[in-house]
């Protein structure tokens, strides 16, 4: 793994290389850099645990990571990908379990940090917000796949007024 931590340049240079920064200007790369922290996370580490209070945001910068709930695989995640956000928007738990599938390099954002990016970096928070819109509607496709699997749906005009 590349060391990332030393040099002002080569970490702006990760984070401009990044989706979810890439519109951002030189300024508020170095702003972004100063709010955030590189960890390096062995393979196995819980860096999200499933109905936890979330503190903490995360974007991969080496390494895959999964996602599960209550046992069941939801996403993987590599270079550039980002996962916590939810749980900083809403204040609500953690929705998933996320483990280090290899050894990983991370970019960790706290909460009050997170917030802070979020007006700094306008094209940062229309990135987050299109990611968002993305999983939701994969999140509906899927529920869509496992509804009609699960039941023989009928459209509800073929049940009648009443709904019975």
């Amino acid at each position: 793994m590349r060391d990332f931590g030393g040099r002002t340049d080569e970490r702006i240079a990760v984070l401009r290389s990044m989706r979810l920064f890439s519109g951002c200007n030189k300024e508020q790369l170095r702003h972004v850099r100063s709010l955030t922290t590189m960890m390096r996370m062995p393979r196995g580490t819980v860096l999200i645990a499933e109905d936890t209070p979330g503190q903490e945001f995360f974007i991969v910068v080496e390494g895959t990571a999964t996602a599960s709930r209550h046992g069941w695989w939801l996403a993987d995640f590599g270079p550039g990908s980002f996962f916590g956000e939810l749980a900083l928007l809403d204040h609500g738990q953690r929705t998933a379990t996320v483990v280090a599938a290899t050894e990983m390099c991370v970019l960790v954002i706290s909460r009050v940090e997170f917030w802070s990016l979020q007006g700094s970096a306008p094209s940062f928070a229309h990135k987050l917000l299109v990611e968002l819109g993305a999983r939701l509607r994969h999140t509906d496709d899927l529920l869509d796949e496992e509804s009609a699997s699960a039941w023989s749906l009928r459209p509800l005009a073929a049940i009648g007024a009443t709904g019975c």
